[in-house]
């Protein structure tokens, strides 16, 4: 009788690991990469907002969600210290990361950074927020090929 009751209490125990391997397997992180290449507030805030609205979303069913923000040509003025029109609005949302329990990055391209900078005849900042990958499109393609889904405002 009591190896009867032991093997049902492991099979139970083997069970019981088993649907929790299958549902740490099922929460699979989501990923979304969105490209802002105009110099448009409107673009920028409606980036800033899918953002916005993804991170709510996850958030509300528990579930874990990276989001990654890629400007480049004249988008980039969106990651620029001296000319974002945008830069509050990317300070509230990285500024409440309690609000937003999954990742928010925002990339700006360097190719277009130093052509501006070339133009302009001065270095550029970018703002605290931001990091500085080699390309843009490269960064895209980057991310779409490792499985990111992809929107374009």
């Amino acid at each position: 009788m009591f190896t009867l009751l032991r093997s049902l209490l492991a099979a139970s125990v083997l069970a019981l690991l088993a649907a929790s391997g299958a549902n740490a397997q099922d929460m699979k992180t989501h990923r979304l990469a969105i490209q802002v290449d105009q110099n448009d507030p409107a673009v920028m805030n409606l980036a800033l907002n899918n953002a916005q609205n993804v991170l709510e979303y996850y958030r509300d069913k528990g579930e874990q969600v990276d989001v990654e923000i890629v400007a480049y040509g004249p988008g980039l003025n969106m990651l620029r210290a001296d000319t974002s029109p945008v830069k509050e609005h990317i300070a509230r949302m990285v500024n409440s990361g309690a609000a937003f329990p999954g990742k928010i990055v925002f990339s700006a391209c360097n190719n277009t950074l130093q052509g501006m900078e070339k133009r302009e005849g001065h270095s550029i900042a970018i703002i605290s927020q931001a990091r500085i990958v080699p390309s843009g499109v490269v960064r895209l393609m980057q991310l779409e090929e490792a499985g990111w889904s992809y929107i374009k405002p």
